[in-house]
């Protein structure tokens, strides 16, 4: 699978990480950076992981940050991408059962490194569960292309 990553500088040790996880579970890694614990701001850095999503050029997506909700939140403007913010297993299983979500969220000052492993591990073993799933996720696109209030 190929997965695109980013991270602002809270999230860079724990991306550092999962990029030695993925790469040895043989996935193909992505990373957008940042490079470093200097402080940045991470809006340009999730966009650009959920636009590769969205465009076909990575699979799935991660985005880390300190709490992972300003990533999400960031990850989420852009057109076609389902940013989940997954700080435990239940939300991490359910994030892609039932939503299908296309980008993974995750607060590295929230999870240590072990959970962030089991979560990372949960959120791309699962997959889509469909049936009236799949209709919802369908209205959530319907609402990004203002066809919804």
């Amino acid at each position: 699978m190929r997965i695109a990553i980013g991270a602002d500088h809270a999230g860079y040790t724990l991306k550092q990480h999962l990029i030695g996880v993925l790469e040895q579970d043989g996935h193909e890694v992505i990373d957008l950076g940042t490079d470093s614990e200097e402080s940045v701001d991470y809006p340009p850095i999730c966009a650009g992981v959920a636009k590769k999503v969205v465009e076909g050029e990575a699979d799935r997506g991660i985005v880390l940050g300190g709490s992972g909700q300003g990533e999400q939140l960031a990850a989420n403007k852009v057109k076609g991408a389902r940013a989940a913010l997954c700080n435990c297993l239940y939300t991490a299983r359910y994030s892609r059962l039932h939503n299908d979500a296309n980008v993974l969220s995750m607060g590295a000052r929230v999870v240590g490194t072990g959970l962030a492993e089991e979560i990372l591990k949960t959120w791309l073993e699962t997959e889509f569960d469909g049936g009236r799933h799949a209709r919802r996720v369908e209205q959530l696109a319907a609402i990004e292309r203002g066809e919804l209030p």
